[in-house]
This record gives C-alpha cells, structure tokens and sequence, in this order.
C-alpha cells in the first residue's frame, strides 16, 4: 500500500482522508479513458481493442502518446492478476501487427498522425491499487518500456495517481542512441535524426548537451527519457522537456511546458511557440547557445518539470 496520506484543513481541525485501493471498477477504467490525455499525455484509441481469433485477447485501454508512441495500458483488477506478462503478451503482437494499429490512428486522427506514428518507444503502462516488490523487481529484468502506476481513491471527488516505477529500454538513452548512431554513419539530409545531429557535434556543443542532460535526468527518480527521431523527450508521467540538437548554428532547442504568458520574453533566448510549428511538446522556446543561457533556464526548467 502506498504511504501516502491526504489530510483536510478546517480551520484547527485536521482531518485524514481515508484512501482506498480497492479492486479496479470499470467504472474507473471508464474514467480514466474520458480523460486520458489530462492524466497521463495519451490521446484514446480505443477500449477493450481485440487482437483477433488466433491471438485471442483484448486490451483494457490503446492511445498513443504527445510523441506518436503505441501505449497500451492494462489494470490489474485483482491481487493475484499477472497484468505485466499480460501486458507484454499484448506489446508484442502490437510491434508484429503495426499496420493495424496505423489503421486505428488513420480511423481516429488522420492520416498525418497515422504515418507519424513513433515505433522507437512503443509503452506498456500498468494501473493498479497497489504492486509488489516482485512486479517492480522484474520491470528492471525485461527489455520494454514499462510503467506501473499506483491509483487510490479518497472521498467521491479526489483521484491519486503515482508512478511507483518506470523502465526504458536499452538504447533509449542519448549516449547510446548516439553510439549507435555514429556506428551506423549517421543519414543523409531531411532523413538526419537528433542521435545523428548528437554523433556529428562539435565537443562544446556535445558538453553542453550532457550538462543538460544531465540536469534533467537529476531532477527526480521519476525522470525517463525518450530517444525519437527529431528530438529527446524527458517526462515523468507526461513530457516536461523536448530537446533538439542543431550542429549548424551550434545550439539546443528546449522546449519546455511552460506558459509563455508566465515568462518575460527575452529575444533570441525564448519564444513563444503555440502558434509556430515545432518538434516536441512545449509552448515555450528555450535557445541554449552557451553555459550563461543554460543556467539562466534552470528556473524555467524546474518549473515545467514541477508541473508534469
């Protein structure tokens, strides 16, 4: 059970509320899936999406997340449900049936969003009252991109949801992405990726691409990070930081979630970018071109991570 508590103030008087994990209701589920993008970054697909005769499953909830990646997400209804082995059953028939999950995205947004959709980070997010030790010691051991996610319910109106552990797969990191990427000899114009742009830096632009990684990766245990082809996204539930790299001007391109109409806008530094089209998520623009603008974003970074 989770350790956290929620209290009431009224005036002197403090009152706990008492949580409850109960058994997962479909009405939850139901919940859930009509606010998916508010709780955690994922547009829906669909419910109980069936993977066919020979196959012979459904999966509780399909969306696809703010960098075009498949997630499927399971809820473990009952304390002795394997939903993480059930969940990599689901994940591996959806990398081997890609065009039908292409076909969903085309049904439901369109065919830009179908043909961007992003197979480098495909997620399996597992909701459930509570999961043991064992469920979080055997994430560590597979090769996927898992979340478990603990929900407890206080009073009618109130909902927590706390992610209790979360696992890229190898390769997901920057530095490999960019080992890998300078074994391959990168690409070629339109075609380049952000670990190809990372593998050609220049060593200061290098540097400072590892000093802010770093700093993002350090905000909290909670931080992943996501290599895409156009940019590396770091979140925690939800993105908070975006970043490009680009070798001819010599610069990183942070975006970050916070409201431009938060921030003093200072030219050639950041920008407002909810109306310009851009890689990422984020409608503030943070130009990094040196270890002065760097520090000068610290601020705005911490906020963004603060509010994902």
């Amino acid at each position: 059970m989770s350790d956290l508590k929620l209290f009431r103030l009224n005036s002197d008087v403090v009152t706990e509320i008492e949580g409850s994990s109960a058994a997962l209701e479909k009405s939850l589920q139901d919940l859930i899936e009509r606010n998916l993008e508010t709780f955690l970054g994922v547009r829906f697909l669909a419910s109980e999406f069936s993977t066919g005769r020979e196959h012979g499953g459904r999966m509780d909830t399909l969306g696809i997340d703010e960098n075009g990646c498949p997630v499927i997400i399971e809820y473990k209804r009952a304390t002795n449900a394997n939903v993480i082995n059930q969940g990599l059953f689901y994940l591996d028939w959806l990398v081997t049936h890609r065009g039908d999950f292409e076909m969903l995205v085309l049904k439901v947004f369109g065919q830009k969003e179908a043909e961007g959709v992003e197979w480098l980070s495909p997620r399996l997010i597992c909701i459930a009252g509570d999961f043991s030790k064992y469920d979080e010691h055997a994430i560590k051991q597979m090769n996927h991109n898992i979340e478990l996610i603990r929900y407890m319910r206080f009073d009618e109106d109130l909902l927590l949801l706390e992610q209790v552990n979360a696992v890229s797969a190898p390769g997901n990191a920057p530095a490999a992405a960019q080992a890998i990427s300078s074994g391959s000899g990168g690409s070629r114009g339109a075609d380049k990726t952000v670990s190809d742009y990372l593998a050609q830096a220049d060593q200061e632009l290098t540097d400072r691409f590892e000093a802010l990684n770093e700093y993002l990766t350090n905000l909290g245990d909670d931080v992943q990070v996501k290599t895409l082809k156009k940019y590396f996204a770091f979140k925690r539930i939800k993105n908070f930081a975006c970043v490009e790299v680009h070798t001819r001007s010599r610069n990183l391109l942070l975006y970050l979630k916070v409201d431009p109409d938060s921030v003093e806008l200072d030219d050639g530094f950041t920008r407002d970018v909810r109306k310009i089209g851009h890689f990422g998520t984020g409608d503030l623009e943070v130009i990094i071109r040196s270890g002065a603008d760097f520090e000068r974003a610290k601020p705005l970074i911490n906020r963004s991570y603060e509010s994902a």
